[in-house]
């Protein structure tokens, strides 16, 4: 985003020369039709013409010295009403700016020094007359301009609202749909699950007090019934809160507890981001581990984390048994991954490595989750 600024600033002060130039060239051009006109003359122009360039910095002190030396321009030399052109500009550009008491102003010292080169009291009223009302226009259509610029500001914030708000109301309705889901699973499937287990249980209890073998299919059954409540639960626990409940060295600590062989590095200069894009960094890196653990067999695994200028990138590869020759088939796990990537802005790839393995690579530009506010769920 900085970068976008720095750009308008720069094609900002570009224009303004740009301006300054166009408006100096035509001021020397006219000028230099009169043969009377000197070396001082010209130099007062473009003094008048160049201090446009800053009227954005200083617009009081650009009005001062454009009619200044315009002032100084026709008392000397004495030209038409095309003379008029660097302060009719710089009068333009601080009503625009609204300074429009000043602009104003600056006009009646112009047109009247402009008055004072007529021959004639009937010459002078006439050629201030005409000139008058260029600066009339001038002043209004910087008025009008301002008021232009007031209008499209307004109307881009009502539109940055209007989007904020469908947002929001897009998060909230995700957030309803997750907690529905939620309850629905727990009514549907909690009480049956644990009806099952319970049944196991007691099953395994009686034979055991029996002195009975307990059959194999009756302990599957019961281990089944344990693992299915505690997925259910942790199903349960992401569908009502899409907060991450960790780290990416958490989740490699995590790992390494559970029998994995993981590594972690951090390269570059690491900072706090956005919500939605440590969540999206937290659910990659997850993701990543979980998919080693159940398809990686006993490999090692790495995850990295570099952090560039505008670009944070999550490498996540393993040795494992994962071929080139035969790319695995893509699961729900890397459809959310690549959904919450692409929701971001940001680019995935995923597949085996040529040297056995598998990579999960994710690019993410470091101010999506700024403007980003709703993400499709994993």
């Amino acid at each position: 985003m900085s970068g976008h600024r720095v750009d308008a600033a720069i094609s900002q002060r570009l224009a303004d020369l740009a301006l300054a130039v166009v408006v100096g060239a035509l001021a020397v051009a006219v000028a230099a039709q009169d043969a009377d006109t000197t070396a001082l003359d010209h130099g007062l122009l473009v003094v008048g013409a160049a201090a446009l360039a800053f009227y954005r910095a200083a617009p009081l002190v650009v009005l001062a010295l454009a009619t200044a030396s315009g002032v100084a321009y026709v008392l000397h030399a004495h030209p038409g009403p095309l003379g008029a052109l660097t302060v009719f500009a710089a009068v333009h550009l601080a009503s625009q700016l609204g300074r429009r008491s000043w602009a104003a102003a600056a006009s009646g010292i112009f047109l009247g020094a402009y008055a004072a080169t007529g021959p004639t009291v009937h010459e002078a009223v006439e050629k201030t007359a005409l000139l008058a009302g260029w600066f009339v226009c001038a002043v209004v259509t910087g008025l009008a301009g301002r008021n232009w610029q007031a209008y499209l500001r307004q109307t881009e914030q009502r539109a940055l609202e209007a989007e904020r708000t469908r947002e929001e109301a897009a998060l909230r309705r995700a957030g309803e749909e997750r907690l529905r889901i939620a309850r629905e699973l727990h009514d549907s499937l909690t009480h049956s699950i644990s009806i099952v287990k319970l049944q196991a249980g007691v099953a395994v209890h009686l034979a055991r007090k029996r002195g009975e073998e307990v059959p194999p299919a009756l302990l599957a059954i019961q281990e089944a019934g344990g693992e299915a409540m505690r997925e259910l639960r942790a199903t349960l626990e992401v569908l009502r809160t899409d907060e991450p409940t960790g780290t990416p060295a958490l989740l490699v600590e995590r790992a390494r507890a559970a029998g994995l062989a993981v590594e972690l590095s951090v390269t570059g200069e690491e900072r706090a981001l956005p919500a939605p894009l440590d969540r999206a960094v937290y659910r990659i890196v997850q993701e990543s581990l979980t998919n080693a653990a159940r398809h990686a067999g006993p490999a090692k695994v790495r995850v990295e984390l570099a952090y560039g200028k505008d670009e944070l990138t999550v490498r996540v590869e393993d040795d494992g048994a994962a071929r080139a020759d035969r790319p695995p088939r893509p699961g729900h796990g890397l459809t959310g991954m690549r959904e919450r990537v692409t929701a971001l802005g940001g680019t995935l790839r995923t597949g085996p490595r040529e040297e056995g393995g598998f990579v999960v690579r994710a690019q993410l530009p470091l101010g999506a989750g700024e403007s980003v506010r709703a993400e499709v769920g994993a």
